[in-house]
């Protein structure tokens, strides 16, 4: 079990930029990815947007994750790259808050949810550095926003799947980054929990982020997205939801019957 989440992505000295709105996009160009013999995605082109909530969807084992993780170069891309406001991604991860899947993350870790949320303050102040009173107010201000303050010091091995969700998503917060990337962050969590995400998520689109989230399945839920990357091992579609979830691009992902949430039902 990895503990990908207790690092930052990237660091950096310099402030981020805290505009509302940003420009440009995220291009998806030939991505490529191969496990061994096993090709995991092949050819992805497409774009991803700011100011919009993107969501990656596909059956079980289509690359949505694959996906997010070759564009922030978390496994090596076979062929192609993302590429933002003319650089490849993964050279910028210090624009980037990235939460992993629950699965990825050691539970057992002795942090207290305070610690972990402060985590998303490191790169803003250096390693080894004590955190500056705006930085513990910026963590605050988070686990205010997503409403675990009530539980700074408990442990994060205590607390509940949607708990824990919640302060990985203050903890992205603190990083006041430009791109924001969730894995499946509404997989096994509470209704309460997923309508708090999804919340905070279009806040953070409507100021003018980028916003890019691996679901996992076409319940209700998929209804809170702008846009969607409709996969399985290549690109099937990528647009509005109208323009993405019609039946013979759910045919060509999924094949056979597939039961989804339907906005005209």
């Amino acid at each position: 079990m990895t503990t990908v989440t207790f690092c930052n992505l990237g660091s950096s000295d310099y402030p981020l930029s805290h505009s509302t709105t940003q420009t440009g996009i995220i291009n998806i160009e030939h991505l490529g990815v191969q496990y061994r013999l096993v090709e995991a995605l092949r050819d992805v082109t497409c774009p991803v947007e700011p100011g919009r909530l993107t969501g990656i969807i596909g059956p079980n084992g289509a690359g949505k994750s694959t996906l997010m993780k070759a564009m922030l170069g978390l496994v090596s891309p076979t062929s192609g790259t993302a590429v933002y406001q003319g650089k490849p991604l993964m050279e910028q991860l210090d624009r980037v808050a990235y939460v992993p899947q629950r699965s990825q993350i050691d539970w057992t870790y002795p942090a207290t949810v305070w610690d972990v949320v402060l985590m998303g303050r490191v790169r803003k102040t250096g390693w080894f550095r004590r955190f500056s009173t705006v930085s513990r107010r910026v963590a605050a201000d988070a686990l205010e926003r997503v409403g675990m303050s009530e539980y700074r010091n408990r442990p994060i091995g205590q607390l509940s799947g949607g708990q824990q969700q919640r302060v990985f998503l203050a903890k992205a917060l603190t990083e006041e980054a430009e791109i924001f990337c969730f894995d499946e962050p509404m997989a096994g969590i509470d209704k309460k929990t997923e309508a708090v995400v999804f919340g905070i998520l279009h806040e953070l689109a409507d100021a003018g982020k980028m916003v890019l989230v691996v679901h996992h399945d076409l319940g209700e839920a998929v209804t809170n997205f702008d846009d969607l990357i409709l996969l399985n091992r290549e690109l099937i579609a990528r647009g509005s939801r109208q323009e993405v979830l019609t039946g013979d691009n759910l045919q060509r992902a999924y094949g056979g019957q597939v039961v989804f949430f339907s906005e005209a039902a």
